[in-house]
């Protein structure tokens, strides 16, 4: 069994032709059974209503319907909860990641690995949002205590056990591709030309993408609180020296670039000096606050997702979002 997690926002333009390739790309697996399980994340538009009329008429296309939008991350959560595959794979609704690029991925597999994820080798964007995931993905790499792949999305494939063992992980601000690489296992990348959006504009705003790439680090790294500790004793230092410059200057009445301590003269000094110390100060506490805010969310125990309806899912295979979220610890 092949269980393909595809989680959905408003995509009732692309919903039918996904449905389509992957069960296309799927007659090429052999000796396998396909279940795709699809999870509206609380979508507007009719995604919700052509993928009941799918399901229909396909048992083996499964819906999770949460209720409300709950995030990418939630959505993909919930969608590896519900599947019973040996094999899971996980993609996007919008067909940037080609359904037909899963058999190479299973394939892989047999080389004894149980994680293969894609790793983008091309990108149809913009050339600055190519650039500031480039940029982004190093400094990710840089910053996590893990070895987290340059280039990986959540396009992948993993063995059943290694999805179970995700899916028991407690937290509640989940990225997937972070808690992917820290269950480890024998894993492996395999390049891809990602493809562009098929239909519809994308659902990661600017702001969407900030928060996921701050979940990224936050999440995934300390490094930023050392950060923050190192440039306060920077400033610290740096203030010393400069508070040891102006006494030299005061005993022996020496000028420098028109400031001189015993002169009515220092007020431009003194308000720049506080309104720097100021910022460091506030980006210090924004950097913690970072960090207190997740372990508040930790704290408050909720699920991630909660799901109002499912189609061709039997009640055995997991009761309420709500519910199975906590008893798993999800």
């Amino acid at each position: 069994m092949i269980s393909v997690v595809v989680p959905a926002l408003n995509e009732e333009d692309g919903v039918r032709a996904l449905y389509a390739r992957i069960v296309a790309a799927a007659r090429e697996w052999p000796d396998t059974n396909l279940e795709l399980i699809l999870v509206d994340d609380g979508s507007s538009d009719r995604t919700l209503e052509i993928c009941r009329e799918i399901a229909h008429s396909d048992e083996r296309f499964k819906v999770v319907s949460l209720t409300r939008n709950f995030g990418h991350q939630a959505a993909v959560s919930a969608g590896m909860q519900q599947t019973s595959g040996d094999v899971v794979v996980v993609m996007d609704a919008d067909l940037q990641d080609p359904p037909e690029g899963i058999g190479p991925l299973i394939a892989k597999l047999k080389d004894g690995f149980d994680v293969v994820y894609a790793i983008r080798s091309k990108r149809k964007e913009n050339l600055a949002k190519r650039s500031m995931y480039y940029l982004y993905y190093r400094l990710l790499r840089k910053l996590a205590a893990l070895d987290i792949p340059l280039d990986s999305g959540d396009f992948c494939v993993m063995r059943g056990n290694v999805c179970r063992a995700i899916c028991e992980l407690p937290e509640r601000n989940r990225f997937v591709r972070g808690l992917r690489t820290w269950v480890g296992y024998r894993q492996t990348g395999m390049a891809y030309e990602r493809e562009a959006r098929f239909a519809g504009e994308p659902k990661y705003s600017f702001a969407k993408l900030m928060k996921l790439a701050l979940d990224g680090i936050i999440n995934f790294s300390y490094k930023p609180l050392h950060v923050a500790i190192l440039f306060g004793a920077a400033v610290g230092v740096l203030s010393c020296l400069g508070g040891l410059f102006v006494l030299l200057q005061y005993f022996t009445n020496w000028t420098v670039m028109g400031f001189n301590p015993r002169q009515a003269r220092g007020w431009t000094s003194l308000i720049f000096t506080i309104l720097f110390s100021s910022a460091v100060q506030l980006f210090c506490v924004g950097i913690l606050s970072e960090y207190v805010g997740r372990l508040f969310e930790e704290a408050k125990r909720r699920p991630i997702y909660l799901v109002q309806e499912r189609i061709n899912i039997g009640s055995d295979r997991s009761p309420s979002g709500g519910s199975r979220a906590s008893a798993s610890g999800v």
